[in-house]
């Protein structure tokens, strides 16, 4: 008996906003998200146009004491925020709005932007493909932009900023001689080249799911339609709300965004406008390729109906004439003739032959 393929069921935490308990005091902290175990880490890398500071891994936040009083830059990475503790004492010592930590501890929130008095507080989506699954992932980003630092709260260790950090350490483009608002900007860029590389994956899938469709289709045709239909969900879901966060902080006359940084926080606008426009296109390819998909099908359907409809059709005389000698009558007048049964189907032949001819003339076969 052949097993039924199971298809992988839609992680709804990628799509459905969750909140606090019913019951809990407004910015009140708690952890909304997948189960974590491994510990929190916080890396701090302090520069200025000139020199690197400090790098370093920090294991309590007792050891940044000092840091937003000291000259240059620092940017803060939290690799986890699990850690409702840690994610306090970090909040007290910033002095973080309780409902900003809030957000940033329930990892289902949406892109959006706040400004406060001393701080701007951003929350982005970071979307990858898994190279083994070839699934999507999705990790929220929260930013706490302040004067002189930047704290960054990532999901798990954000691999991706790497090249960030690289490029920072080797004093390569404008980031070492920006202020924080330009080492935003870089993150949030970082973020949109993941929305670009996942849409040229959909391309490449699309395009790949369209041949299948001519040549085989298939129940793995149909699959692969809906797993590029939820990525294209994880994507719109996305890139709406932050296009709206973009738009604010181009349009920002908060202290922290400097009018040099703004041209770059425009162009991350654009980007979000043009990825926009493909999800838009690419959306309409996919509604197009369920329907290629299902008149495909129905096509080879009524080749197969066509087909047996035209043997039956034939057999009905050929039956009809067997039914007429199978008859028990005692005088049926050819049953005398000598050549009585060659005679029988030579009427079977020509009867078949004429349909068949006739069924040709009428381009039905």
């Amino acid at each position: 008996m052949a097993r039924k393929r199971k298809l992988k069921k839609i992680d709804l935490h990628k799509f459905v906003s969750r909140t606090a308990q019913r019951g809990s005091i407004p910015g009140t902290v708690e952890y909304i998200g997948l189960p974590r175990k491994e510990d929190v880490k916080i890396e701090v890398l302090e520069y200025d146009e000139s020199t690197i500071t400090n790098e370093t891994i920090i294991h309590s936040v007792n050891e940044l004491d000092g840091y937003p009083e000291r000259p240059g830059i620092k940017w803060i990475q939290v690799s986890g925020v699990h850690n409702l503790e840690m994610l306090n004492e970090i909040g007290r010592y910033f002095k973080i709005f309780a409902l900003d930590l809030e957000d940033i501890a329930n990892t289902t929130q949406r892109p959006r932007i706040e400004e406060r008095d001393d701080y701007i507080f951003l929350v982005f989506k970071i979307l990858q493909i898994d190279p083994e699954s070839r699934e999507v992932s999705m990790e929220q980003v929260s930013m706490v932009m302040g004067a002189n630092y930047v704290i960054s709260f990532h999901e798990t260790s954000p691999k991706v900023f790497d090249i960030l950090r690289s490029r920072i350490l080797t004093s390569k483009g404008r980031v070492r001689k920006m202020k924080t608002d330009y080492l935003v900007f870089t993150i949030i860029d970082i973020i949109i080249d993941h929305y670009f590389t996942l849409i040229e994956d959909v391309g490449e899938s699309i395009e790949e799911t369209e041949e299948e469709l001519i040549t085989a289709p298939g129940q793995a045709s149909q699959e692969a339609i809906y797993k590029i239909k939820r990525r294209l969900g994880y994507v719109k879901k996305t890139i709406w709300p932050a296009r709206e966060v973009l738009n604010q902080l181009q349009r920002s006359d908060h202290q922290l965004i400097y009018d040099e940084t703004r041209i770059y926080f425009r162009n991350n606008y654009d980007h979000t406008i043009q990825i926009i426009e493909t999800l838009e296109s690419l959306r309409d390819l996919t509604s197009g390729m369920m329907d290629l998909y299902l008149s495909t099908v129905s096509y080879k359907m009524n080749e197969i109906m066509k087909v047996l409809t035209i043997f039956s059709t034939i057999f009905i005389p050929l039956t009809f004439f067997a039914g007429v000698y199978g008859m028990n009558f005692k005088y049926l007048p050819e049953l005398e003739w000598k050549n009585g049964y060659f005679f029988f189907w030579g009427i079977m032949l020509v009867i078949t032959t004429v349909m068949l001819i006739f069924f040709r003339r009428k381009k039905w076969l």
